[in-house]
C-alpha cells in the first residue's frame, strides 16, 4: 500500500509500505476512504515530538470501511463504515472506566498513552490502517453523515469541545475568547454555544479566518498583532476581561495573551500543542484567582457530537476548505502548511 512516511525532521514521503495485518484479537483493519492533516502532524515534522521515530506512518484522523477484525471484536464487522478516533481506548483499565481515554493503560503502543496512531504506531495517512482496541476506538458512521463530517470527529471537534469548552468551564452567560481561529479554535467556537456562552470572541492574525469564524458562531472578532488588540477585547467585555480564554495555537505568545485578557476568577484553557517552554507568570496570576487547564483530548464526547452533526446542529463539513486525492498527499501538506497564504482550514484527502 501507499502511505505518508516520516523520515525525520522536515522529511516526509508518499511511498510504498507493507499492508497492516491483525496483530491482536482486539484489532481491526480499516481501508481509509478519507483522511486529513492535523497541526500536530506539522509539529511532528518540525521535530517537536521526539517520540515519533523515522519510518512512522503519520496521521490520526480518518474515516473508512473495515476490511478485517480480530477474534475478540464483536461490535463491528467487515464492511462497517467507521470513524477512527485519534485516541485508543481499551475500555477496561482504570482510566478508561472514568472516561480518561487519553491515558489508557492498555499495553498496545504504550501503557498510559491514548494517542498512539501516527505517534507510537503507524497512523491513518495511508490506504489501510490497523486500529487497536477497535471495540472502543471506532465509531459507526450513520449513512446520513458524510466522510468529511465524520473525519472532523476523529480529533478536531472533540478536542475543541473537551479541552477548550468543557475544561474551560464555560457556563451560561459567559464571555469566551478563542485565541487562534484555526481548525481546533473554530471547533471550540462552534461548540461554546452548547454550554450557553453569551458572547464568543475570535482572536487571530488572519482576517480571513476571523471572517470564517463568524460562520461557526463567533459573535465578535479581534485582529491580533495590532497595538490595540487587548484594548479591543476589553472593550467587548465592559473592561472586565473574558470569563474563559481558550488558547488554540500552541506558542508562548498566544498563551500569554490568554492570561492577559482573562478576568479575575476566570479560566484559561490551553488547547494548543506547545513545542517549546512557555512562561507561566504565577507571581501575577495567583492574586487574580485564575483557573488554568490543559490536556490531551479523551474523545469521550464523540458519540454526543456525532448525534449533533447527524442532526445538522454543528456545521462540521464547512471546516473543509481544500480537497485532494491520495496521490496528492504532498501537495495537501504544502497547502495546509501555508494556511495563511492558501486560506486552508482543514484539507480532505480522499481516494
Amino acid at each position: 500500500m501507499k502511505a505518508l512516511v516520516y523520515g525525520g525532521p522536515g522529511i516526509k514521503s508518499w511511498t510504498d509500505v507493507p499492508d497492516p495485518v491483525i496483530q491482536n484479537p482486539t484489532d481491526a483493519i480499516v481501508r481509509l476512504d478519507t483522511t486529513t492533516i492535523c497541526g500536530t502532524d506539522l509539529h511532528i515534522l518540525k521535530g517537536d515530538v521526539p517520540a515519533v521515530t523515522k519510518g512512522r506512518i503519520l496521521g490520526h484522523e480518518g474515516v473508512g470501511k473495515i476490511t478485517a477484525v480480530g477474534s475478540s471484536v464483536t461490535n463491528f464487522k467487515v464492511g462497517d463504515r467507521v470513524i477512527i478516533s485519534c485516541i485508543k481506548s481499551c475500555g477496561s483499565c482504570s482510566n478508561c472506566k472514568i472516561g480518561l481515554y487519553s491515558h489508557c493503560l492498555g499495553e498496545e503502543g504504550a501503557s498510559g498513552m491514548g494517542w498512539i496512531l501516527g505517534h507510537l504506531i503507524d497512523g491513518t495517512q495511508a490506504e489501510f490502517v490497523r486500529v487497536p482496541y477497535a471495540e472502543n476506538s471506532l465509531y459507526k458512521l450513520p449513512v446520513s453523515v458524510t466522510d468529511e463530517e465524520g473525519v472532523m470527529l476523529s480529533d478536531i471537534f472533540p478536542t475543541g469541545f473537551e479541552i477548550g469548552v468543557q475544561y474551560g468551564g464555560v457556563k451560561p452567560g459567559d464571555v469566551v475568547a478563542v485565541i487562534g481561529a484555526g481548525p481546533v479554535g473554530i471547533a471550540a467556537i462552534a461548540t461554546a454555544g452548547l454550554y450557553g456562552a453569551a458572547k464568543i470572541i475570535a482572536i487571530d492574525l488572519d482576517a480571513n479566518r476571523l471572517e470564517k469564524s463568524r460562520e461557526f458562531g463567533a459573535t465578535d472578532t479581534v485582529l491580533s498583532g495590532t497595538a490595540t488588540w487587548k484594548k479591543d477585547v476589553f472593550a467587548l467585555t465592559d473592561g472586565a476581561g473574558v470569563d474563559v480564554a481558550i488558547e488554540a495555537v500552541g506558542v508562548p505568545t498566544t498563551f500569554s495573551m490568554a492570561t492577559e485578557i482573562v478576568r479575575p476568577g476566570g479560566h484559561v484553557a490551553n488547547v494548543g500543542v506547545h513545542g517549546k517552554e512557555v512562561p507561566l507568570h504565577l507571581e501575577s496570576l495567583w492574586i487574580q484567582n485564575i483557573f488554568l487547564s490543559m490536556g490531551l483530548v479523551n474523545t469521550n464526547t464523540t458519540p454526543m457530537l456525532l448525534k449533533l452533526i447527524e442532526g445538522k446542529k454543528l456545521p462540521a463539513q464547512k471546516l473543509v476548505t481544500h480537497r485532494f486525492n491520495f496521490d496528492q498527499f504532498l501537495e495537501a501538506y504544502d497547502t495546509f502548511s501555508r494556511a495563511a497564504e492558501t486560506k486552508a482550514l482543514k484539507v480532505a484527502i480522499a481516494r
